[in-house]
Protein backbone atom coordinates (compact mmCIF):
# COMPACT_ATOMS: atom_id res chain seq x y z
CA UNK A 1 0.00 0.00 0.00
CA UNK A 2 1.22 3.49 -0.97
CA UNK A 3 1.98 6.01 1.77
CA UNK A 4 0.08 9.39 0.79
CA UNK A 5 2.99 11.77 1.31
CA UNK A 6 2.61 13.60 -1.59
CA UNK A 7 -1.35 14.59 -1.11
CA UNK A 8 0.04 17.08 1.74
CA UNK A 9 2.22 18.85 -0.54
CA UNK A 10 -0.02 19.30 -3.59
CA UNK A 11 -3.31 20.30 -1.69
CA UNK A 12 -1.08 22.90 -0.06
CA UNK A 13 -0.18 23.91 -3.25
CA UNK A 14 -3.66 23.92 -4.66
CA UNK A 15 -4.77 25.87 -1.59
CA UNK A 16 -2.32 28.69 -2.25
CA UNK A 17 -2.71 29.34 -5.90
CA UNK A 18 -6.71 29.05 -5.81
CA UNK A 19 -6.22 31.96 -3.26
CA UNK A 20 -4.28 33.88 -4.97
CA UNK A 21 -5.95 34.26 -8.17
CA UNK A 22 -8.83 35.44 -6.00
CA UNK A 23 -7.61 38.61 -5.42
CA UNK A 24 -6.89 39.42 -8.66
CA UNK A 25 -4.38 42.65 -8.53
CA UNK A 26 -4.25 45.25 -11.76
CA UNK A 27 -0.87 46.61 -12.73
CA UNK A 28 -0.91 49.94 -10.50
CA UNK A 29 -1.30 47.24 -7.48
CA UNK A 30 -5.59 47.88 -7.19
CA UNK A 31 -7.62 45.03 -6.56
CA UNK A 32 -9.69 44.73 -9.59
CA UNK A 33 -13.34 45.21 -8.43
CA UNK A 34 -12.38 46.91 -5.12
CA UNK A 35 -13.75 50.16 -4.12
CA UNK A 36 -11.18 52.82 -3.74
CA UNK A 37 -11.52 56.21 -2.21
CA UNK A 38 -9.75 59.19 -4.22
CA UNK A 39 -7.63 61.10 -1.16
CA UNK A 40 -7.37 65.41 -1.57
CA UNK A 41 -10.38 65.40 -3.85
CA UNK A 42 -10.95 69.03 -4.04
CA UNK A 43 -7.39 69.20 -5.41
CA UNK A 44 -7.08 66.31 -7.93
CA UNK A 45 -7.00 68.00 -11.21
CA UNK A 46 -8.26 64.89 -12.83
CA UNK A 47 -11.29 64.44 -10.79
CA UNK A 48 -12.64 67.84 -11.00
CA UNK A 49 -12.38 67.64 -14.72
CA UNK A 50 -14.37 64.51 -14.44
CA UNK A 51 -16.97 66.55 -12.73
CA UNK A 52 -17.18 69.60 -15.35
CA UNK A 53 -17.41 66.71 -17.78
CA UNK A 54 -20.14 65.57 -15.82
CA UNK A 55 -22.12 68.29 -15.78
CA UNK A 56 -21.19 69.25 -18.64
CA UNK A 57 -22.62 65.81 -20.62
CA UNK A 58 -25.68 66.42 -18.03
CA UNK A 59 -26.62 69.82 -19.78
CA UNK A 60 -25.92 68.79 -23.15
CA UNK A 61 -28.01 65.39 -22.54
CA UNK A 62 -30.80 68.08 -21.39
CA UNK A 63 -31.22 70.48 -23.99
CA UNK A 64 -30.58 67.66 -26.72
CA UNK A 65 -33.62 65.39 -25.47
CA UNK A 66 -36.07 67.98 -23.25
CA UNK A 67 -35.66 71.03 -25.42
CA UNK A 68 -34.15 72.93 -22.72
CA UNK A 69 -34.04 73.42 -18.85
CA UNK A 70 -32.92 74.24 -15.93
CA UNK A 71 -28.90 74.07 -16.77
CA UNK A 72 -26.36 72.99 -13.89
CA UNK A 73 -23.36 74.87 -13.33
CA UNK A 74 -20.46 73.08 -11.80
CA UNK A 75 -18.87 74.14 -8.68
CA UNK A 76 -16.50 71.39 -7.47
CA UNK A 77 -16.24 67.18 -6.71
CA UNK A 78 -16.68 66.87 -2.88
CA UNK A 79 -16.44 62.94 -2.80
CA UNK A 80 -15.02 60.40 -5.31
CA UNK A 81 -14.30 56.92 -5.10
CA UNK A 82 -12.99 54.58 -8.35
CA UNK A 83 -13.72 50.91 -9.51
CA UNK A 84 -11.72 49.12 -11.53
CA UNK A 85 -13.47 47.52 -14.17
CA UNK A 86 -13.28 47.46 -17.98
CA UNK A 87 -11.14 51.30 -17.37
CA UNK A 88 -11.91 52.81 -14.63
CA UNK A 89 -15.34 53.88 -12.72
CA UNK A 90 -15.59 57.12 -11.05
CA UNK A 91 -18.38 57.12 -8.68
CA UNK A 92 -18.48 61.15 -7.86
CA UNK A 93 -20.33 64.03 -5.63
CA UNK A 94 -20.83 66.89 -7.50
CA UNK A 95 -21.52 70.08 -6.26
CA UNK A 96 -24.15 72.75 -8.70
CA UNK A 97 -26.11 75.10 -8.65
CA UNK A 98 -28.67 75.96 -11.50
CA UNK A 99 -27.76 78.20 -14.15
CA UNK A 100 -30.61 80.25 -12.58
CA UNK A 101 -28.54 80.74 -9.31
CA UNK A 102 -30.53 78.61 -7.33
CA UNK A 103 -28.86 76.56 -3.95
CA UNK A 104 -26.27 74.30 -4.15
CA UNK A 105 -27.27 70.80 -4.48
CA UNK A 106 -25.53 67.84 -4.71
CA UNK A 107 -25.35 65.14 -7.66
CA UNK A 108 -24.37 61.91 -8.24
CA UNK A 109 -22.60 60.57 -11.25
CA UNK A 110 -21.05 57.72 -12.59
CA UNK A 111 -18.70 57.84 -15.21
CA UNK A 112 -16.19 55.18 -17.17
CA UNK A 113 -12.68 56.36 -18.02
CA UNK A 114 -11.01 54.10 -20.63
CA UNK A 115 -7.34 55.16 -20.89
CA UNK A 116 -6.41 53.19 -23.87
CA UNK A 117 -9.05 54.26 -25.62
CA UNK A 118 -9.38 57.99 -24.83
CA UNK A 119 -12.84 57.56 -23.79
CA UNK A 120 -14.81 58.41 -20.98
CA UNK A 121 -18.38 57.78 -20.75
CA UNK A 122 -21.52 59.07 -18.35
CA UNK A 123 -23.32 56.57 -17.21
CA UNK A 124 -25.65 58.05 -14.60
CA UNK A 125 -26.78 61.32 -12.98
CA UNK A 126 -29.28 62.17 -10.80
CA UNK A 127 -29.62 64.23 -7.42
CA UNK A 128 -27.94 62.76 -4.41
CA UNK A 129 -29.71 59.90 -2.51
CA UNK A 130 -28.09 59.21 0.72
CA UNK A 131 -28.65 55.24 0.49
CA UNK A 132 -26.24 55.08 -1.94
CA UNK A 133 -23.40 53.22 -0.45
CA UNK A 134 -20.95 55.76 -0.44
CA UNK A 135 -22.94 58.48 -0.41
CA UNK A 136 -24.31 57.97 2.91
CA UNK A 137 -22.36 61.49 4.30
CA UNK A 138 -24.07 64.45 3.50
CA UNK A 139 -21.54 67.45 2.95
Amino acid sequence: MEKPRLKLPLLTLFLLLSASSSAQVNAAGRKVGGWTEVKDVKNNEEVQELGRYCVREYNRVLQEKQGGGELLSFSEVVKAETQVVSGIKYYLKISATTSSGGARRIYDAVVVVTPWAHSRELIDFEPNHPSKHFLDILV
